[in-house]
């Protein structure tokens, strides 16, 4: 993804010889996940997706199979390094796509839970952006790894709030994990540049340096694949993350901010704030954030552009697309047809790069009734 980097890095060109600064990482014991999500009795692991929801606190109540229990889920903040419940008085439901049943409740974050969330990253940024590159590096390998342990788990927690197949949910996640296996490509990535001599007595040399605290706005269609576009590669530049995931499908980004904190990630690196346009507001207006990343609709898009980059942040905003397909008399007819259908219906439809219009050229119109019979056999194997 060549755009996850554009604010994480920030060269700047000095004289003379930086002075390699690093601080002790306080890590996590890399194997505490084991306990946390392994152990549990069998119940447990088969409703693991609903835990994941209420993010790592006791279920209250979960509905599934037709049975329903008194309470709903919440979904937490993630402020210095604990889950914590929000004191908002506005909360939005979660639903079940398959179902529309309610299967969680998100807050609204209030102004002073979104503050002390900054307050975090600002507060961890001068001790993160002075630890060792290396020692960075292997927060990351660990994380990558825990992934990779996780990914069904990750994949049922996207299946219950996003709705889709679990196919379709590990490749999300996976496509996430190789934002991560990049990330630990850092002591290339971060390499300066030196040009000597370019006049007499003078020599130039550049340096990639962390810029601050970072925010990301994730939308819904990726609930791990677009979030680890985002601040994975941001921390591992030694900048702090504020994230702020879509709010109806949370549950996959606290899962990954639990499995980041239990690879040594230390508290106040990354955290986690919910809510619609307040939310939105507060990231484009706030003076310690220096850099926001944005996935999603035109609309939003422009606007966090434009607010942003009004208040000095550096903004990338990726926005809706579609694509157009062009299919040639000389094409394989069965192989042309199931990757129309693929193209066209994969994650429902729902993504930036979804196939939305076929231009069929020469003999290759006689195709059209065979296409939209492949279209109407579609099924899935969700129940």
């Amino acid at each position: 993804m060549p755009f996850t980097q554009i604010h994480t890095l920030v060269p700047r060109t000095v004289r003379g010889a930086a002075a390699a600064r690093g601080s002790p990482l306080r890590r996590a014991h890399p194997r505490r996940q084991e306990r946390l999500w392994r152990g549990e009795r069998p119940l447990l692991r088969e409703i693991r997706a609903d835990v994941a929801l209420a993010h790592c606190v006791a279920v209250r109540g979960v509905i599934r199979a037709g049975l329903k229990v008194a309470a709903i889920p919440t979904t937490k903040l993630f402020i210095d390094g604990k889950f914590v419940e929000s004191n908002s008085s506005e909360w939005l439901d979660v639903h079940n796509p398959a179902t529309n049943q309610v299967v969680g409740r998100v807050p609204k974050a209030t102004q002073e839970e979104m503050l002390a969330a900054v307050d975090s990253c600002s507060r961890s940024f001068q001790s993160w952006s002075e630890t060792s590159i290396l020692t960075r590096q292997q927060v990351f390998l660990r994380y990558q790894q825990l992934i990779k342990d996780n990914i069904k788990e990750l994949s049922k927690i996207i299946t219950l709030e996003q709705g889709k197949t679990l196919a379709d949910a590990e490749g999300d996640v996976f496509r996430g994990l190789q934002v991560v296996e990049h990330a630990c490509s850092i002591t290339s990535l971060m390499l300066g540049e030196t040009l000597p001599s370019i006049t007499k007595d003078m020599d130039t040399y550049t340096y990639r340096m962390p810029i601050g605290v970072c925010a990301g706005i994730a939308p819904f269609n990726f609930p791990a694949m677009i979030p680890l576009w985002m601040f994975p590669i941001g921390m591992v530049c030694g900048n702090t993350y504020l994230m702020k995931p879509s709010e109806r499908v949370p549950g996959c980004t606290m899962l990954l901010a639990k499995l980041l904190q239990d690879a040594g990630a230390p508290d106040g690196t990354l955290n986690i704030i919910h809510g619609q346009h307040a939310a939105v507001n507060f990231i484009c207006d706030h003076p310690a954030i220096k850099a926001i990343s944005f996935v999603g609709s035109n609309q939003a898009g422009e606007y966090i552009y434009e607010r942003g980059s009004k208040n000095g942040k550096r903004v990338q905003s990726n926005m809706g697309a579609k694509n157009h397909g062009v299919v040639m008399p000389d094409a394989n007819k069965e192989n042309t047809i199931n990757q129309l259908v693929g193209a066209a219906f994969g994650a429902a439809g729902q993504r930036c790069m979804a196939l939305s219009t076929a231009i069929f050229v020469g003999e290759s119109r006689d195709w059209l009734p065979d296409s939209y019979g492949s279209f109407l056999n579609l099924y899935t194997n969700v129940h």
